[in-house]
């Protein structure tokens, strides 16, 4: 979310615009290399979680009083909870808000955060899905006149010629349970390939602590040497562009910008096919492959068949390389201008 959300902001300097971006969550700081003509605006104060229902009030506070000062022609807003959060800090406000939501979309919040989203989201200007099925699932929650789905933009990863394709199964993501990488790993270990390494590039998110379950999981299957947590990383094309084959177990997912990018660096795909995501990038058996949500046996009898069979591993990371650009970043990025300004 915050990568696109980077690249958007990136984007849209490039127009007769100017761009403010708002941080207000707890942590305030800048992950992905955003342009220096981008005006960034964060609260004086510190999000204090001891005292999460007044530092929330603060925050709506803030984010009403700094949006009238900055006074916009157009407001984006990404993330389901976030997006409530603006749309109830600008209520009796006029200010167009488009907001779209970035996981799965028939996933409950919780009672109060559905009730505050299907109240809220009427008011917003537009809402903007992430793939067809999401646009579908969100008209049966609540009413709105303006949908539009507009996919992730996936970013073009460009062949090194110094770095040389590897017998590697990679998977990228955070490290949450949702991911399962725990059953990647025990798959990867039951195909028992020769010669053959599982990178997992991922971070701990969500205090579910899952690396070092994952890294104890390793140490006990004697696989220090087959598998490897490669941890948090800000550039991960090196890790795309030595691999031949792009494993995804997530089960719940909005749209998976990963796994356009190892398309986009000619990697052949498997994925769970989630509610959305993967099926809007994924054609099954013609530009990767898409496995039923827990059909752990097939997930591994079709991985293993990408990693033994190098004309059908090249024949589908070619086709899913040319298939990507549909998902370029300018593409997307200005598709998502001419609908904030209203210029369709």
């Amino acid at each position: 979310m915050e990568r696109v959300m980077a690249e958007l902001a990136n984007y849209f300097t490039r127009k007769e615009v100017v761009i403010h971006l708002i941080l207000y969550g707890i942590k305030r700081d800048i992950f992905y290399p955003i342009s220096s003509e981008i005006l960034v605006h964060r609260p004086l104060f510190a999000f204090n979680n001891n005292r999460r229902l007044i530092s929330t009030l603060k925050t709506m506070f803030y984010l009403r009083s700094k949006i009238k000062q900055i006074h916009p022609d157009t407001i984006l807003s990404f993330g389901e909870y976030w997006n409530s959060l603006v749309l109830l800090s600008l209520v009796g406000l006029r200010y167009p808000v488009f907001v779209s939501d970035r996981s799965q979309p028939n996933k409950s919040l919780g009672k109060y955060q559905d009730t505050l989203r299907n109240w809220l989201y009427p008011r917003a200007k537009g809402v903007i899905a992430q793939t067809e099925k999401a646009r579908i699932i969100y008209s049966s929650f609540y009413p709105h006149s303006n949908r539009v789905v507009i996919g992730n933009p996936i970013r073009k990863i460009v062949e090194k010629k110094s770095l040389e394709r590897e017998n590697i199964v990679l998977s990228v993501g955070r490290l949450i349970r949702t991911k399962n990488h725990d059953k990647l790993i025990d798959l990867f270990l039951k195909i028992d390939l020769p010669g053959w390494k599982l990178i997992i590039v991922g971070y701990d998110h969500l205090k579910q602590a899952n690396e070092s379950r994952l890294r104890e999981m390793i140490k006990e299957r004697n696989a220090g040497e087959k598998v490897f947590l490669a941890g948090k990383q800000v550039e991960v094309d090196e890790y795309y562009l030595k691999s031949k084959v792009f494993a995804f177990t997530s089960e719940s997912e909005g749209f998976p910008n990963v796994i356009g990018e190892a398309m986009s660096a000619g990697l052949a795909v498997v994925a769970f096919d989630c509610v959305a995501g993967p099926s809007e990038m994924i054609r099954d058996a013609k530009n990767g492959f898409l496995v039923p949500i827990g059909d752990y046996d097939k997930f591994q009898s079709q991985l293993e068949l990408l990693m033994k069979e190098e004309t059908l591993r090249e024949r589908l990371a070619q086709q899913g390389r040319e298939d990507i650009k549909k998902f370029s970043s300018e593409a997307i990025a200005q598709k998502f201008y001419e609908v904030i300004m209203d210029t369709q």
